[in-house]
């Protein structure tokens, strides 16, 4: 029993057997290793391995965690090191990603005062370099004014409003198109009949009302009608379960942009919006003290008009929040013009806030340090700003009617040092838009251009000089740059505060054409002069915005320009480099770009 206490003897190995064997190994393994180095040298260096390159990229790039790698690429990219090449297409079901707007991610945050629809933009080092694809079977939009009524399904195809909402008005489905009746949930009889019943108490006609605020807009039918009466409206709704509405509007020719009535400030100017207007759109206006109404107090120049239509307008059970609307109304000195079933009117003081009083919402006014037009990621505040603390003739019935209002001198702007130089700005404009159209061969004017981006606009010249076409221009003045915003709504325009080294709130293929002065600006500190972000991660934005067969326009300085036309080719876009107008004597040169359409 037990472990057995004999030894076997040793088995006799053959040594050159063995030793033969460990040198083909060596052998093998050796080849493999230079075999690997060639390999390396001849698709890095050689025409051999640009197909390999052009297809591994864009994995590559969504697996890599190191920002050190995702640099090397951008380095290249800039520097034009491997021409030819393009940048990858992202994953098929990235078709219509908001990077800042992106549900999988704001899901994970705090609901309170919706939170989590607000803006939140992921790091560059966690996004990836490609480019967002087409839907199948995407077509060129169907052009303006035609629009306004019907699109392509398949450009898209999200029939959940039609299906829930077909029924108000809203839209349908009829064969590859989406058709558009003009109404909406508060008004199911269509937009037009709509607007003619608030002109009963509103000056809708005459040019006494140019820029208003549509919260929640649902596909934007209120705005889109109302550009017949030479009113130019901002709509705007959030990312929701509707997922699609901005998408629509857009995609009509309609000006939207998504946003969130949540924590923040919308990034529009104080007192900047004629008349703003919300149709059931949900906005608890007196809760967390009155806050929303604030906002939008903020927002509304004095004389303006506030149309409320739907709850808590004399809605059924909701008699508490009814009364304190109209109470927090009351404290401003908001004169309720009429009640009319579920549609309420108010018009802001035309002179001074008559804060202090007594009220019960325990509404104060602002001190004087606060800035009311500063707006870019700033929390909302629970004071009420006075139209005194922006100096200025610019209530409704001082400031000129529309058309006169676009040209003339700015009534409240600090920056504006003397009107001679705002008028030079205009007539500058005037002549570069000229130029664009009779030398550059620029689309605009035609039904190809509707929806247009200025990404730089300082005093909204180039949009004024867009007068006479049928286009919508979305002016943005950059937040790192002086805050000439104000004097745009002024001029009867609209826009937005952005920082270009974050994705703009839009959905893909949103935009005809982009236009920018002063590119390498938008990504620079002011202060320092040093980049804050890179070129690449500009221009792949531009591409997510712009639709196929976009033009692009860039007017910056001869070397800048060259940068911008080796990420161009990157991008599958054909640039042209132009010399600037004659009558200039600067030293820029303008590249004009076109957006191919390109398919998985």
């Amino acid at each position: 029993m037990g472990h057995s206490n004999s030894v076997s003897p040793p088995k006799r190995h053959n040594n050159n057997n063995n030793n033969a064997r460990q040198w083909r190994i060596l052998d093998f393994i050796t080849a493999a290793f230079f075999f690997s180095v060639v390999l390396f040298f001849a698709l890095v260096f050689t025409p051999l391995g640009d197909p390999l390159a052009a297809s591994g990229r864009h994995t590559l790039l969504l697996s890599t965690a190191d920002p050190r790698q995702r640099q090397r690429f951008v380095t290249v990219i800039e520097a034009g090191k491997q021409p030819g090449q393009f940048l990858d297409a992202c994953p098929a079901d990235d078709v219509d990603h908001m990077p800042c707007e992106d549900p999988r991610l704001n899901r994970l945050l705090s609901r309170e005062m919706n939170y989590y629809r607000e803006r939140h933009c992921p790091r560059h080092e966690d996004t990836p370099l490609c480019l967002i694809p087409l839907p199948k079977g995407y077509r060129i939009p169907v052009t303006w004014p035609e629009s306004l009524h019907k699109i392509w399904y398949s450009n898209m195809p999200h029939s959940k409003i039609a299906d829930r909402k077909g029924h108000q008005g809203w839209m349908k489905l009829e064969g590859q198109h989406f058709i558009f009746p003009g109404g909406g949930t508060m008004f199911p009889d269509g937009a037009e009949q709509y607007i003619e019943k608030l002109g009963k108490y509103i000056p809708i006609n005459g040019g006494a009302l140019r820029t208003v605020l549509d919260m929640g807009c649902g596909v934007a039918s209120f705005g889109g009608y109302l550009l017949a009466k030479d009113i130019l409206t901002m709509s705007f709704a959030p990312r929701d379960s509707h997922k699609s509405q901005i998408q629509f509007a857009l995609e009509r020719g309609i000006p939207a942009f998504v946003a969130m009535l949540g924590t923040r400030r919308l990034p529009f100017p104080a007192f900047g919006f004629d008349l703003i207007h919300c149709s059931r759109c949900l906005i608890p206006f007196t809760a967390y003290n009155a806050s929303y109404f604030i906002e939008v107090d903020r927002l509304l120049r004095p004389g303006g008009y506030l149309v409320i239509s739907g709850p808590p307008v004399q809605w059924s059970k909701l008699d508490k929040e009814w009364s304190d609307l109209q109470g927090v109304a009351r404290a401003l000195c908001y004169e309720q013009i009429v009640v009319e079933g579920n549609t309420a009117i108010w018009k802001k003081p035309a002179g001074e806030t008559c804060l202090p009083n007594q009220n019960e919402f325990g509404l104060e006014l602002c001190d004087d340090s606060d800035d009311p037009s500063q707006a870019w990621y700033f929390k909302l505040k629970k004071c009420v700003n006075s139209p005194s603390s922006v100096k200025g003739d610019y209530a409704i019935g001082t400031i000129p009617k529309w058309p006169e209002r676009l040209t003339a001198a700015p009534p409240r702007s600090r920056l504006v040092k003397s009107v001679d130089v705002y008028e030079a700005d205009t007539k500058r404009w005037i002549r570069r838009v000229a130029h664009y159209k009779e030398s550059l061969s620029i689309k605009l004017g035609t039904p190809s251009v509707r929806n247009v981006m200025d990404m730089n606009a300082l005093f909204g010249g180039f949009a004024a000089a867009l007068k006479s076409d049928p286009v919508w221009v979305m002016n943005v003045v950059p937040a790192q740059k002086p805050p000439t915003l104000d004097v745009i709504f002024d001029r009867g325009l609209i826009g937005v505060y952005h920082d270009w080294c974050e994705p703009f709130s839009t959905y893909p293929r949103t935009y005809d054409l982009i236009h920018v002065t002063s590119i390498e600006s938008l990504i620079k500190d002011p202060a320092s002069d040093k980049r804050r972000c890179n070129l690449v991660d500009l221009m792949v934005e531009m591409d997510r915005v712009l639709r196929p067969e976009g033009t692009v326009v860039v007017r910056d300085a001869p070397e800048v320009i060259d940068n911008v036309a080796r990420v161009a080719h990157a991008m599958r876009w054909k640039p042209t480099i132009y010399d600037e107008e004659p009558e200039s004597h600067g030293r820029e040169k303008i590249l004009v770009a076109t957006k191919t359409f390109w398919k998985l």
